[in-house]
């Protein structure tokens, strides 16, 4: 029973700890989110729950209510972060979260506090439109609210920032070491870019005749149906009915897996895209843009 008890009281005392860093993102109607002071005046939540043009405020800890502006916005990982005077509130302390293991006991918290305790459940979730390595695969009850708050370990620190929008069918946290990427984008240049390639795409099917010529192991691609001018693909010479099949050798197998490619990281970036034009193989270098603002 002691050592029952001693475990009860280490997750009590994470809550406590942790709770501390939490606060109450009020970006959409009704619902608020949660959100956890990174570092710095940078809080970091959940961006589905941060609704374009709509003033959002926070609710400290202590209760206090105070104004907060949107610093940037990464929609792939579903993390938006926010920049604010939080004076009082204590920076989160991050965990390793290389050290994370399958099964270790872990906590999701929502402003409050409140929590629900599960175990990790998968180091890597790759699904769709998600890099290799950045999601967690979490077994517990991600309640109204809980979203772009923190998970945390025994020890309360965290390992990742929860969300029920990056997928449909699992309870998921984005890895700590994926929102610290995108934090320190604001950090050094005010923002986090968006990679951008200016072509509209739909997915299509590879013929077995050519994958077998071509040696493919992906059934489907993706189709250039759509080139907007003056923007990076237009510059590497793609047209429209260009079949893209893999970029720096990732195979694109949907539009999604385009936007998995198209981290902030890649901006300014050469990269090597493999396409097919009149059923033959063509690279295409290609340089990364920034998204435009009404692009």
């Amino acid at each position: 029973m002691t050592t029952v008890m001693d475990l009860s009281n280490a997750l009590a005392s994470a809550v406590e700890r942790a709770s501390g860093w939490v606060l109450a993102v009020h970006g959409r109607p009704r619902l608020p989110s949660t959100g956890v002071h990174w570092r710095g005046g940078l809080i970091v939540t959940a961006n589905h729950t941060v609704e374009p043009d709509r003033e959002v405020t926070l609710t400290g800890p202590d209760g206090r209510s105070l104004p907060a502006s949107v610093a940037g916005r990464d929609p792939s990982l579903d993390i938006a972060v926010l920049r604010a005077a939080v004076d009082g509130v204590p920076a989160a302390d991050i965990a390793d979260d290389g050290d994370v293991r399958v099964g270790h006991l872990v906590m999701a918290l929502g402003a409050g506090p409140r929590a629900s305790a599960g175990i990790v459940s998968a180091l890597d979730v790759r699904r769709g439109r998600h890099a290799a390595g950045e999601l967690l695969a979490v077994d517990l009850t991600l309640y109204p609210g809980f979203s772009g708050g923190p998970l945390v370990d025994v020890r309360g620190r965290i390992i990742g920032i929860t969300t029920s929008g990056a997928s449909r069918h699992l309870q998921c946290a984005v890895r700590a070491t994926a929102v610290t990427r995108l934090v320190e984008h604001v950090i050094r240049g005010g923002r986090i870019p968006r990679a951008y390639l200016g072509v509209g795409t739909q997915p299509v099917e590879l013929p077995d005749a050519l994958r077998e010529r071509l040696g493919l192991a992906q059934r489907t691609a993706i189709i250039v149906v759509s080139v907007k001018p003056d923007s990076p693909a237009a510059a590497a010479g793609l047209i429209i009915g260009d079949i893209i099949l893999s970029i720096d050798g990732r195979a694109i197998a949907e539009p999604e897996d385009l936007v998995a490619v198209l981290q902030p990281d890649r901006v300014g970036a050469a990269v090597a895209m493999i396409i097919l034009r009149g059923g033959e193989p063509r690279e295409f270098p290609v340089t990364v843009g920034e998204r435009p603002s009404r692009a």
